[in-house]
């Protein structure tokens, strides 16, 4: 009944081995705990009201013989929970009590006996029923948390029966037998149904794989790096955070850094994504070669690139090619991009090279120059389809020569260039690719809502509320 809840509690499960400190950070608090009740008793409510309940038969004793009962096609017509709060307890786990609940049950009833014998539709109403109930996160023996009911303890209440049938004087009679075995299937029966429940939410959250593709040349691990920690107003989860090339989980040569997300409490559900989570991105994709680009004159989106627009910049290379030639330029990163999180600042330093070649005429290449660069960029950040997307934008540059086969000139002659080249062709290249963004910690069905986005020192802090449909009913709203 509680799966939104287990659902944020379990997040991102299957964890193997524990790590010292995590990529990623997630903190849910009590608001995001309170609409997590609100929507699990709306669904149980939801459950109740369309579940059929097997046959009662048995007897009671009654005077020298028995009452012989049989109460069939029993379901729930209504259901109260006035009464509801969940709390945390530090170190151990969460507390749900249900208080002063109702249900109203129809059923059709038949009492037999050495005397009489009756039968006829019927009414339940079964009022003040408490349920307190305590969930734990243990590890399991494959040393993998899960979720459990620690206890459990169900208070009936009053159970009220109207029945219609032939001999309506007896009904009074009747009734004090037909109390008990309903009063006796309620309290057996409450605390084992929400304990299968909870079996059946841990093995869906188990189902699931941590581990989410990005792209065909990355994936994202967030697997628990250690148990949930739970306090006084929130729950703390640490995620690996960590992203490799797909299909290669090498170790990556960074190690996370600890980090604390502030304490604060206005949304529902915080993300932290440090530092060492879009480092270990960069390394993957520098891995992959993502950071490589080829730019030809047929690829070129502008103006085509030839030895003739170099050679009124830099007379070597008329020196070099009388016939205009084809020119390629091949961009490379000869260093894992360097991530730094300041207030406010995402900037990504890149090291790289840029050779420049003359296609000749039997489609080989002839290598002109070579070019370092030193770039300074920085990543605005946004929030769409429960990804995480970016947008890459370039402060400054700055270019030297590296190696000449026309000899040697002015490197600043051709920065304008050059970077008019990088800012419309490599830059929108690169904003194509992280606009297709980082899935974000699945939750399921569960959206984020009015997600906000703040850049902080070594990291970067998500707060959002959240929206959860359940796919069964109509949506439930916060």
């Amino acid at each position: 009944m509680l799966k939104i809840c287990c659902s944020l509690l379990l997040l991102s499960l299957l964890s193997g081995q524990l790590s010292a400190n995590p990529g990623v950070k997630v903190r849910i608090t009590q608001k995001g705990l309170e609409y997590a009740k609100e929507v699990g008793l709306e669904i149980l409510k939801q459950n109740m009201e369309k579940e059929h309940f097997p046959d009662l038969t048995g007897h009671e004793k009654f005077g020298l013989g028995n009452v012989e009962y049989n109460i069939s096609r029993i379901h729930v017509t209504a259901v109260e929970l006035p009464s509801a709060s969940i709390s945390l307890l530090p170190g151990s786990g969460i507390k749900l009590v249900i208080g002063n609940a109702s249900l109203t049950i129809d059923m059709n009833w038949n009492i037999r006996t050495w005397m009489f014998k009756d039968s006829g539709r019927g009414t339940v109403h079964i009022s003040k029923v408490f349920v307190t109930a305590i969930f734990s996160t243990p590890l399991d023996n494959s040393g993998l948390t899960s979720i459990a009911l620690t206890s459990c303890r169900t208070t009936p209440g009053d159970v009220d029966i109207k029945l219609n049938g032939k001999t309506g004087f007896l009904h009074n009679f009747f009734i004090k037998y037909l109390k008990k075995p309903i009063h006796r299937t309620l309290v057996t029966n409450s605390c084992p149904n929400i304990r299968a429940g909870i079996q059946l939410i841990d093995g869906d959250l188990r189902s699931p794989n941590a581990v989410m593709q990005i792209d065909d040349l990355a994936e994202v691990d967030y697997s628990l790096s250690g148990l949930p920690a739970v306090f006084q107003r929130f729950i703390d989860l640490d995620l690996k955070g960590i992203v490799f090339p797909a299909g290669n989980h090498t170790d990556s040569p960074y190690v996370a850094a600890s980090f604390t997300i502030p304490d604060q409490s206005d949304s529902m559900l915080y993300l932290a994504f440090s530092e060492y989570f879009f480092q270990t991105s960069s390394f993957a994709y520098y891995t992959t070669g993502a950071f490589n680009m080829t730019i030809a004159e047929e690829t070129c989106s502008y103006f085509n690139i030839n030895t003739e627009i170099f050679s009124s910049i830099i007379p070597e290379v008329a020196k070099y090619s009388v016939t205009p030639y084809p020119v390629m330029l091949k961009l490379m990163s000869t260093e894992i991009p360097t991530i730094n999180l300041q207030q406010d600042s995402f900037t990504v330093e890149i090291q790289g090279s840029v050779e420049v070649l003359a296609i000749l005429p039997d489609s080989t290449t002839q290598s002109l120059f070579t070019l370092n660069i030193a770039a300074n960029t920085s990543i605005s950040l946004n929030i769409f389809d429960q990804k995480l997307m970016g947008s890459l934008c370039l402060n400054r540059i700055q270019f030297s020569l590296a190696h000449s086969n026309i000899g040697s000139f002015e490197v600043l002659l051709l920065e304008n260039i050059l970077s008019y080249i990088l800012q419309t062709e490599v830059i929108p290249s690169a904003n194509a690719k992280l606009s297709k963004g980082f899935p974000l910690p699945n939750l399921a069905n569960v959206t984020l809502t009015r997600p906000h986005i703040t850049i902080v020192q070594g990291y970067v802090l998500i707060s959002t509320d959240i929206h959860y449909k359940h796919y069964r009913r109509r949506e439930t709203t916060c």
